[in-house]
């Protein structure tokens, strides 16, 4: 049970102040977009057991048996495989998408024979690993998750009644669904680079108008409440081809404690706001646009899945048999996320099991973490503890009985 020293990862699209103030530092004046907790090579965590600080991808490597346990190490390998965040938006993120595990598999090989540098600017697969993840908000949070039924976005881009989207239109209302998603994301990113920033301009200023009125569109709720944030998305992207793309997705509003996932092929983008984030042990992203970054049209393609579907918000469960764990309920075994209540209204402590590699986050009060040797660790907001497979009992208390939530980031075997 060891206290970590996180990266903060000073990304553009960071909060400048959601961060610090849940760390309780001061503000630098620039961007703190991720707080990453875990052993991804990239920024990896560390840690002290008395011989000084090391990285916890290296005390993994040293003992993966040891920290991991010998199911995690038999099921995926011996590195950790899942990362945590503390993930701070205050400008939209790219629109992109994640490949499936036999895609990454494929794509880094080729990649790899073809000779593209692993920081080439248009490389796309970073490692051999798909990427799932969990964004669970802790505050008010905004997002696009996965298309909408092409018929509604039709009447969505009619109701703002700008000529140069009819063809558009015409697709999303004329084709059968997976077609007309195809074509019309095609359409959108390989339009002339002369005509896009125009149709990007008129489509803002026709959102703009609208988001002031919103209920005069004779839209669903649904949509009309949506429109003000896909306007911000225009202003943010001058010509951006990735505009035009975002509405053809679902627009999400989290509450604090209600979540996201997102699988393979999902087309998705956070907008605003902070949230936990878990995610498989990966870096792969595909993106579709909303960045200067490279947008590999055809690979994207590939990858996409051209289904509309309901963004599915998950609320967190109660874990049968449980000392109060709630989970949010996720289809991989890379990770699996939970969290606890303590102090207030609610016990003060509560028991977590051991055996297998863990990563605790403190996201309110304050919580004291006891093992089975009686060793002790305090964490208060935004701290977080790694726990070896080697723990077989812990005990998480609120300190001073005020209320207190944990996050516990662990697999699922």
């Amino acid at each position: 049970m060891d206290r970590l020293t996180n990266t903060v990862r000073p990304y553009a699209w960071g909060s400048r102040t959601a961060l610090p103030t849940l760390l309780g530092t001061p503000p630098t004046g620039e961007p703190q977009a991720e707080l990453w907790m875990g052993a991804h090579p990239g920024a990896p965590s560390t840690l002290d057991r008395g011989d000084g600080p090391r990285p916890l991808d290296t005390v993994i490597a040293a003992d993966p048996e040891g920290e991991l346990g010998t199911a995690t190490v038999q099921r995926f390998g011996p590195a950790l495989p899942f990362l945590l965040k503390l993930l701070a938006a205050g400008e939209p993120l790219s629109l992109q998408v994640h490949p499936d595990l036999d895609r990454a598999r494929a794509g880094f090989a080729d990649e790899e024979a073809r000779g593209v540098p692993i920081d080439a600017p248009h490389r796309n697969y970073k490692d051999a690993n798909h990427k799932p993840e969990l964004i669970c908000a802790l505050d008010e949070f905004t997002g696009l998750c996965g298309f909408r039924a092409p018929a509604e976005t039709a009447r969505l881009l009619a109701a703002l009644e700008v000529p140069v989207l009819e063809p558009l239109i015409d697709v999303l209302r004329s084709k059968p669904e997976p077609e007309a998603l195809r074509e019309a994301l095609t359409a959108v990113l390989v339009a002339p680079a002369e005509t896009i920033g125009g149709t990007v301009l008129a489509t803002t200023e026709a959102l703009e108008r609208a988001a002031t009125d919103p209920g005069g569109l004779g839209l669903p709720e649904a949509l009309s409440s949506s429109l003000g944030s896909y306007a911000a998305v225009g202003r943010s992207f001058p010509g951006d081809p990735g505009v035009i793309a975002a509405l053809l997705l679902n627009f999400v509003r989290l509450q604090p404690g209600e979540a996201l996932y997102l699988g393979a092929g999902v087309p998705h983008a956070y907008l605003s706001g902070l949230g936990v984030e878990i995610l498989a042990n990966s870096d792969n992203v595909v993106r579709c646009g909303l960045t200067p970054k490279h947008v590999d049209v055809p690979e994207l393609l590939r990858i996409v899945d051209f289904r509309s579907a309901d963004p599915g918000v998950l609320h967190p469960v109660p874990v049968p048999g449980s000392d109060g764990e709630e989970l949010y309920p996720t289809p991989i075994d890379e990770f699996r996320l939970s969290r606890y209540a303590l102090g207030g209204t609610a016990p003060t402590s509560r028991r977590m099991p051991g055996g297998a590699p863990q990563i605790l986050l403190c996201t309110e009060g304050a919580a004291v973490l006891t093992d089975e040797s009686s060793d002790q660790v305090t964490l208060r907001r935004g701290e977080s503890a790694f726990v070896s497979a080697q723990a077989v009992d812990l005990l998480v208390t609120a300190a001073d009985d005020a209320p207190c939530t944990v996050f516990r980031a662990t697999v699922s075997l």
